[in-house]
Order: C-alpha cells, then sequence, then structure tokens
C-alpha cells in the first residue's frame, strides 16, 4: 500500500514560511527536518510540485529547486511513475524495539512486524533539538565530560519538574541515568541485601522484574492495586517486605492508573511497615484521553523513591533516565550508580534538556498519533471473536483477556504470519500463567499496525477460534 501526503496536509507539517530563509531552502529543510523526525515515513509520496505551489503560493521554481535539494542531500528520489518519494538517507534501519527477555522474538526480517516493544516513534523536533544540543557542546568539552551526577541544567529542569506538579525537589535531589531500568537498578543495589522480599504487582514489566532477580531479591507477586488495594496490603504485612516496585500511572501492561485514593492507602502501608516504595514514572506523561487525576506517588509518600524516562516521552535511544530521591537515600544510590557506569551522554542529556523546555512532555502531534494508533488496535475486539479490554486512558498497550487459555500459542500463529508478540506468561512475575491474556502496543504507524492487526486476526483464526467453538459446544 503506498502512502501519500496530499499538499494541503504537508503545508500542515511545514507551519509558517521562515523569515529571511529563500522560499526553496525553507521547503526543503521543512520536509528533511519532517522525515527526520519521522513525521514523514520512508518511502511516502510527496504532492506534485503543480499541487504543492498552489497550496503554498509559490513558483513552480521554487518547488522544482526544493525538490532537487532534496534528492541531492539524499532525502528524496524520483521515481517513474509516482513522481517524488521522500527517503531517509541510507534507508531505515531495521530493529531498535526494546528487548525483553525472549531473545528469540526479536525480528530477524525487514518485513518483521515487532509488537514486543511498546515505545513510541521519535518526538516531532527531535533532530532540532539535537542540533541545538550539537551548538552548546563547545561549552562542555574544554572539560574532561565526567557528570556522574548528571549535567546541572538538566537536574535543574527535572527538578523544577516535580516541584511543578506539586512535589518539592532541588536539584540535590536528581540523579541522571542512562535509561530507567539503569535507575532501578541502582535504586536496587543501594537499597537491598540479598533475599530481601520485595512485592511487585503481576502482572508487570518484565525488565524491571528481572532487575529485582539480578539484584539477589525474593519477588513477591501481588495482586494489582487498582483491582483489590487491601490484598495489596495483605501482602506486604505477611511477606514482610523491605520494598516495593510501583507503576501507578498507566501500568504496563494493563494501563491501569491507581486514584489518589489508592495511592494514599499504599502510602500509609509504606510508612507503618517501613518499606521503601520505588515508583516508575516511565509512563506518566502517556495520557492520551486527558492527564491523569491523581498526584504524584512522591506527593503521599515524600520518601519513596522515584524513576522516570525519556523512552516513553521523546525516543528510546536517547537512553537517558532519572531518580529523583529523598535526601537521606540520595547518597547511597549515588555511590551505588557509580558501581555502575560514570554518567550519562553530556549530549543526549542537552538533548533531553532541550526538550523539556520546547515541549515538555509528549507533543501534542504525538498524541494525537497515537491515540489514532490505538482505535486500529482495538479493531481486534470485533474480528477476533471473544477478546475483551479494558480501554485505558493513556499508556502504549492493550491488555487483552482471552476467551481461552491460548496466550503462547497465538504467539506462535502470529510470527508465521510475521508479527511479534510477548505471551501473556511473559509479564507474570514467577513466569507463568497468564494463559488468557496478550499484550498489544499500539505506537506504531498506522499503516503498519493495520497490517499487524490483519496478521493478529488470522493468527486468532488459526488458533483461537476453534478453541473457542469447542468451549462453547462443551457448555452447551
Amino acid at each position: 500500500m503506498e502512502t501519500r501526503v496530499s499538499a494541503r496536509r504537508l503545508s500542515e507539517l511545514l507551519g509558517p514560511r521562515s523569515v529571511g530563509v529563500p522560499a526553496y531552502g525553507w521547503l526543503a529543510d521543512g520536509i528533511r527536518q519532517l522525515v527526520a523526525d519521522g513525521r514523514l515515513l520512508h518511502g511516502t509520496r510527496l504532492p506534485s510540485e503543480r499541487e504543492l505551489l498552489t497550496q503554498l503560493g509559490v513558483s513552480r521554481t521554487t518547488v522544482t529547486r526544493a525538490y532537487g535539494v532534496l534528492r541531492d542531500r539524499g532525502y528524496a528520489s524520483a521515481l517513474r511513475g509516482s513522481g517524488t518519494v521522500v527517503q531517509v538517507p541510507g534507508g531505515p534501519v531495521a530493529g531498535g524495539g526494546e528487548p525483553l527477555e525472549l531473545s528469540s522474538l526479536q525480528p530477524t526480517r525487514d518485513d518483521v512486524i515487532d509488537l514486543t516493544c511498546a515505545a513510541p516513534a521519535a518526538t516531532p523536533g527531535l533532530n532540532r533539538a539535537y542540533e541545538a544540543a550539537v551548538e552548546r557542546m563547545p561549552s562542555f568539552i574544554a572539560a574532561a565530560g565526567y557528570f556522574p551526577l548528571g549535567v546541572p541544567e538538566l537536574r535543574e529542569a527535572l527538578a523544577q519538574r516535580f516541584t511543578d506538579r506539586g512535589v518539592a525537589t532541588d536539584p540535590d535531589q536528581i540523579i541522571v541515568t542512562t535509561g530507567a531500568l539503569a535507575g532501578l537498578a541502582a535504586v536496587f543495589r543501594a537499597g537491598l541485601n540479598r533475599a530481601d522480599p520485595v512485592v511487585v504487582e503481576s502482572p508487570s514489566y518484565p525488565n524491571s522484574v528481572r532487575a529485582l532477580e539480578h539484584a539477589g531479591a525474593r519477588v513477591v507477586g501481588a495482586p494489582l492495586v487498582s483491582d483489590s488495594v487491601d490484598d495489596v496490603a495483605g501482602v506486604i504485612r505477611r511477606s514482610n517486605a523491605r520494598m516495593m516496585l510501583a507503576m501507578p500511572d498507566f501500568h504496563n501492561p494493563t494501563g491501569q492508573v491507581w486514584s489518589d485514593d489508592e495511592r494514599a492507602h499504599v502510602a500509609r502501608k509504606w510508612r507503618s511497615t517501613g518499606v521503601t516504595g520505588v515508583v516508575d514514572e516511565t509512563m506518566s506523561d502517556t495520557w492520551l484521553d486527558h492527564p491523569i487525576d491523581a498526584r504524584p506517588m512522591a506527593a503521599h509518600a515524600p520518601g519513596c523513591v522515584t524513576v522516570g524516562s525519556a523512552s516513553k516521552t521523546f525516543w528510546g535511544g536517547l537512553r537517558i533516565g532519572w531518580i529523583r530521591a529523598p535526601h537521606a537515600l540520595v547518597g547511597a544510590i549515588a555511590r551505588a550508580r557509580l558501581t555502575m557506569d560514570l554518567g550519562a551522554p553530556v549530549l543526549e542529556q542537552l538533548v533531553v534538556g532541550q526538550l523539556l523546555q520546547s515541549q515538555g512532555a509528549l507533543s501534542d502531534e504525538s498524541r494525537e498519533r497515537i491515540k489514532a494508533s490505538r482505535q486500529v488496535m482495538l479493531g481486534l475486539a470485533e474480528r477476533c471473536p471473544g477478546w475483551r479490554v479494558e480501554v485505558p486512558t493513556g499508556g502504549l498497550s492493550l491488555w487483552w483477556h482471552l476467551p481461552t487459555e491460548s496466550s503462547t500459542a497465538l504467539v506462535t500463529a502470529a510470527e508465521r504470519r510475521g508479527v511479534l508478540l510477548a505471551p501473556g506468561s511473559l509479564f507474570a512475575v514467577d513466569g507463568r500463567g497468564l494463559e488468557r491474556w496478550i499484550r498489544t502496543p499500539y505506537a506504531l504507524d498506522d499503516l503498519t499496525l493495520h497490517r499487524a492487526a490483519d496478521a493478529i486476526a488470522a493468527a486468532w483464526g488459526d488458533v483461537g477460534a476453534p478453541a473457542t467453538r469447542s468451549a462453547r459446544a462443551n457448555s452447551a
């Protein structure tokens, strides 16, 4: 299926013409930035020269010259019968998905659609943020370049971000890390001894659970807080837990959000039992329908440690995360972190700082794009008999309840059809069960998701529909 951008839509994406820049240069650079930001996908056909000059009110010479510049720089090619088609210089790089523990599920062919990864494409404006960061680099390269706690200006920006959300924070409480998982690992190393019990909701993000196990913790599964906060409190009490790992904002994989009452209840339990709460806020900014109607967990539990990341908001390739810790714990966490690495790359820290200043969180354009993609994947409810889902108001994936215990079989059938899924058991704290559940991320582009949905529906016809008919026949 060919992708085409209309002259009207391209005009909207380009925005107002830059003052003091030749028209052809503005047009060529604008399209180049759209390709670099992923807003014009590799292989998208551009409007004809006649269509574009009418829409933009420029001369034909301007459009012809701009398209020529794009071809010369490798951002477009002229195809017989197709006009001018944009391209990523050298072609898009396959892979780049978020690795889970089932390495066999990672793509082996360019035509495989990887739905084991719940992460969006880069935010619009990322390329310009890199350009601005490069201009700042001369201020830093005269020194050695080690910032083990983070570049000061990024720590200040993150502290202000927490303060603006109602959690008073100073920069000394912030440690910049190479991603959220590295932040969690540093917290676990600082706060746990071998065999210490740590409570984790099940299902949960598998890489975080593996990080706990690597730290020597004894992982104790608990129900989801949003399903039964009293039962979770009981698990904390009976297990004599030292720590609890929590994801109150768009929990991965379920998308659930803790209410203010649930946050207050859990915070009281942490205080009364001496449990250190470790809060994963990786998904906090990925709201789609409306912002979270609850205060941050740190507002309820000042003694908790919060870990965040730029990966779900800006781009996973930045590999920048952060820790916000109470003053009493920040020193121990910083020392533990230094046993793992000596700091995150300066350039990427400057990029994140630039993005925090320019857009703050998930961009409006990204939000609308992800909402549209979510709708594509929700279409599976009509195409896969018996599938049920609670539609989350944010996050990046759907957590489907299947009518039969077919998760692993569905994963196998989908892989044969070119789509990679992660079975429900991968998200179980003990790695077993959840055969009636499957996660379908929806942060990819619409065209790819339509192909993925077709393949998943066909795969369900291979393995799920016969089992569903058999179950109905037995019940009758």
